[in-house]
Parts: structure tokens; sequence; C-alpha cells
């Protein structure tokens, strides 16, 4: 059989750092120890029966099983708009603001494609979402990651941009809440940000995919639209895979700056399909489902925190108490990196973690854990780590 090779795009972009991971869990015999996967950032909580329910009759609506338009539904950008009044207090133009896709993947590496020329750079953070650096790449563009660090909180300090590449830029791309740190954005950081982003006279994606998930039951992470200036300068992505366990349904939006959803809706109409109207409809339901719903699905990640970084501190092991997501970002113990503290892990104890280098140079002393392994598998986990004895107290 020919064993064709591929374009020379896809053969440069670097190896996803999920599917390596998938990879290694694969190659573990988990024969007498079975693996503990606490790499994934896929919801562990059932979606809410309503959605659920909302969708099985929707499946039976005949107007649901022709082609539906690439815009989405009328009634779930208006649901959207509604959500965003609600939520930040944002008006939006169903017509003209918002863009409806398969998963807010699509939005976060279609966005680039549509705005940035040849040799730009995209702007983010190091660590970031690995996705960010492809999409540079698919773009026929350049990245740069502002390095980051736990003295500034995680947070970027847009002075440390080169003035070289400042002056080609073309993409400023945030994601507060962090992945993977788990920082959270203050409105200074979106203040800076949108001055750059008028300074250089570029346009401002952020990736709100954490949105409902702070630091604590009673905090609320900050929309940069709900800024001055943000809508004008910026759009945001969000996906419901989060905050509505929804993960497999595949629905997710990007709202804001209309130039920058018309550039995008143009893209999709090329290189993406719509979304199944049945989806749509649950969508709808979930947008409208009370906020006390929410929290409710949320406390379950605020509670896990809570003692797992009990159980860390009773191994003498060093976190930052305030992250959001529902991921913690975690220091190696000296003599280590990510990648040999995460086959370490592998290996001796069989627990699968995502290596910090995976999202940037910066995160090369990291690993990254997920809290939607559920609890059971959470404390098995730990109790195999701390067995290894690997912090002194």
């Amino acid at each position: 059989m020919p064993d064709f090779s591929p374009s020379p795009l896809i053969d440069s972009l670097e190896e996803n750092l999920f599917s390596a991971l998938e990879k290694q869990a694969a190659d573990i015999d988990a024969t007498h120890l079975p693996l503990i996967d606490l790499s994934s950032g896929s919801p562990g909580l059932p979606t809410p029966p309503e959605i659920i329910a909302r969708l099985q009759e929707a499946v039976s609506d005949e107007a649901n099983h022709g082609y539906p338009s690439f815009w989405g539904k009328a009634q779930v950008r208006q649901a959207i708009a509604r959500f965003y009044q609600r939520q930040y207090g944002v008006e939006l133009d169903p017509e003209h603001e918002i863009a409806v896709f398969q998963g807010s993947h699509i939005g976060v590496s279609g966005i680039p494609r549509a705005l940035l020329k040849p040799g730009q750079y995209l702007i983010s953070t190091d660590p970031c979402y690995p996705i960010y650096r492809s999409a540079a790449h698919q773009a026929q563009a350049r990245f740069y990651g502002i390095p980051l660090d736990e003295a500034s909180d995680f947070l970027p300090d847009f002075s440390r941009i080169p003035d070289a590449i400042a002056r080609d830029s073309g993409l400023l791309m945030l994601n507060y809440p962090h992945n993977p740190t788990g920082a959270l954005a203050t409105p200074e950081l979106f203040r800076a940000a949108l001055d750059f982003a008028r300074e250089h006279h570029i346009p401002l994606v952020h990736d709100f995919a954490y949105a409902a998930i702070g630091s604590n039951p009673d905090e609320t992470p900050l929309s940069l639209l709900a800024m001055p200036g943000g809508k004008e300068w910026g759009v945001e992505t969000y996906t419901l895979s989060k905050t509505f366990s929804m993960a497999g349904w595949r629905f997710g939006f990007a709202v804001g700056n209309a130039s920058i959803i018309r550039a995008f809706k143009k893209l999709h109409t090329h290189s993406y399909s719509t979304v199944f109207g049945a989806v749509q409809d649950a969508a709808i339901t979930a947008l409208e489902l009370p906020p006390q719903r929410m929290q409710q699905r949320v406390a379950v990640y605020h509670q896990r925190r809570a003692w797992v970084l009990e159980t860390l501190a009773s191994m003498s092991w060093p976190v930052r108490a305030r992250q959001g997501t529902f991921f913690l970002w975690l220091a190696v113990p000296p003599g280590h990196n990510a990648t040999t503290f995460s086959a370490l892990l592998l290996h001796k104890a069989h627990v699968l973690v995502a290596p910090g280098s995976g999202f940037g140079k910066a995160g090369e002393n990291h690993i990254r854990i997920s809290l939607t392994a559920g609890d059971d598998a959470l404390k098995n986990a730990l109790a195999r780590i701390a067995a290894l004895r690997l912090f002194s107290p």
C-alpha cells in the first residue's frame, strides 16, 4: 500500500499534546495497577437533565433534519445575547456580533486564520493552550508567547514584548481563567491588553472557556467584553462544554466586534460544517438555565479543589491556593523537570498528568492535573503520589 507524505504544513505541526498523552496511556500495562488519568480536560459531571430532555424532543422535529444555517438559528443567537446581558451586562447584536460553531476549538483556531497576514505575530502567553501556537502556524504567521511567572501571578506584562515583535503583531490572544496556570484576570490586565491593542491597532481575542470557574464559589471570572472598549477591540469565545458539562455536544460561539465576527463567518462557510439543529435547541435550554443551577455544578470543582489542596499541603507540596479552572498548576519537586516528573508519575504510580512543557517553555518546571477525574480517582492518585515521598516535610 502506498505511503503518502503529508503536506509541508502538516509535517511541520507539533504533535498534539493530548493525543501524545493518549498514546503514552495506551502503552502502560495497567493489569495490576489501573491507570488514573489526571490529564483530561473533559468535565466528569453529567449534563443537566433539562438539556438532555430538550435534545431528545428536538431530534424528532423534522425541521432539524435538514442542513442548518451557517450562522446558527436566530433563536440560539438571541439566547446567547440574553445570556451575555444577564451574566455580564453586555449588549450584543445577534445578527452581526455573534457567530455559532461546533465547539470553541473552531473559534480559537479559526479566528487567527481569518485575521492574520502571513508573517505577522500572534501574541499570547507562555505557557498557553497549545492550539494557539498551531493556529498561528496554520495562518502562516509567527507565534510569540509573553513569559509568565508566579511572581506576577501568571499575568502577562505587555512591556516585555520586544518592539520589533509588537510592530509586526496582528493579533493578541488571551485566555483567563488561564489554562494551564489557573490565573485569573484582573481589570488591570484587560485594561493593559486593550491599551496594547489600541496602540498597535490589532484585534484581541479572549478565550473564555472557563468562564464559570473562578477560585472560589463567590468569584465570577471577568469577561473582556464587560470592560470599556472590550467589544470595540475584541471578541470572546465561549463554550458550553465546561459551564454545562456538554463537552461531546460541540457547541461554542464567539461574540464581539462585528468586523472580526464577519471575517470569521466567511471563513466558516468555507472551512467548517454547521451545528445540528437539535443541539442548537438544547443549547438554548442550557443558556436559559437559572444561574444557581450553574453555581451548583461549579461548586463540585470548588469542593474538590479545597480538599486536594489540603492533601497536597500534607505532602509538603507547595501550591498556589488561588487558581481558577478545573485544573491545578503544580511545581515539580527539586531535581526534576516537567518531562521527567510526568514520566515518574506515569511509570511509578500509573498516574497520567500533563507536563507543563507541553504548554510552552515557561511551563518546564510544572505539571497540570485535572479535578474532573472524580473524587475516588483523585484520592487514589494522590495516595499513590504521596507514597513516593517526593517532597521533604
